[in-house]
């Protein structure tokens, strides 16, 4: 794979350009661009919203609708007319379950055709090999607000497109989400992962890690003593893949 860029969610509209920039600057800066949306009856409507961000960012890209009905799957065959794929935010596990099928194929055709990757909320989770998509207790304990919990109780951990190696939770400090990447981690669910702020870019380049936008990444990995270490990076910061 090349660069897959991960968005922690948010529609400020200052950040529109450190957020979406070096995704759409990576496909070229026009062409068509894939966004695929869960369609929850308002497939539409969402977009209309991305496609008014990457237009503004990106005058000249032309985004075209992948709107797959809940509870649908994605055909990989879509990506034959795109430059560049946005995989979009909604409700997590159906986005999961729409991939299941492509887990391994998405990626290889990605790879093949050099086609970008972004994932915005949602479709930043499922790019991890361990994707974590939702929950909010921890054997009956909450460790984050129960409306961050996806439709689901109990935290879950499925399978994902394996772009990056570690975990991905999204919209970290304005849900909270952080305590549910810890869980995962503590818990061997996920190898490692990172929590990314709304309105911030994490941009994955081989081994290397950058941030850019208005908040912050954290990075959940195991300590030797059985625990786990916690660090936040800002815009302009960058950290190895590991």
């Amino acid at each position: 794979m090349g660069r897959v860029f991960l968005i922690g969610g948010g529609w400020e509209p200052q950040a529109a350009e450190a957020v979406y920039g070096p995704f759409l600057r990576a496909a070229g800066g026009s062409g068509a661009v894939g966004c695929l949306i869960i369609d929850e009856g308002d497939g539409a409507a969402q977009f209309a919203r991305y496609e008014a961000v990457l237009r503004k960012v990106a005058p000249a890209c032309e985004p075209v609708p992948l709107l797959v009905p809940i509870g649908g799957e994605f055909d990989v065959a879509a990506l034959d007319e795109v430059a560049a794929l946005l995989v979009c935010g909604g409700l997590t596990p159906a986005y999961q379950e729409a991939l299941a099928k492509v887990l391994d194929r998405l990626p290889r055709v990605l790879g093949e055709r050099g086609i970008p990757y972004a994932g915005f909320s949602a479709g930043a989770a499922v790019a991890a090999a361990r994707a974590v998509v939702g929950g909010w207790l921890s054997d009956g304990v909450p460790v984050c607000p129960e409306d961050t919990g996806e439709d689901l109780d109990e935290i879950e951990v499925r399978p994902g497109l394996g772009l990056v190696p570690f975990a991905v939770d999204v919209h970290a400090a304005q849900w909270g989400t952080l305590p549910r990447m810890i869980d995962a981690v503590e818990r061997s669910e996920a190898p490692s992962g990172v929590t990314i702020d709304e309105n911030t870019l994490l941009e994955v380049h081989g081994q290397e890690a950058r941030v850019s936008g208005l908040g912050q990444v954290r990075t959940v990995r195991r300590a030797a003593d059985g625990g786990v270490l916690v660090r936040a990076y800002g815009a302009g910061e960058s950290f190895t893949v590991g």
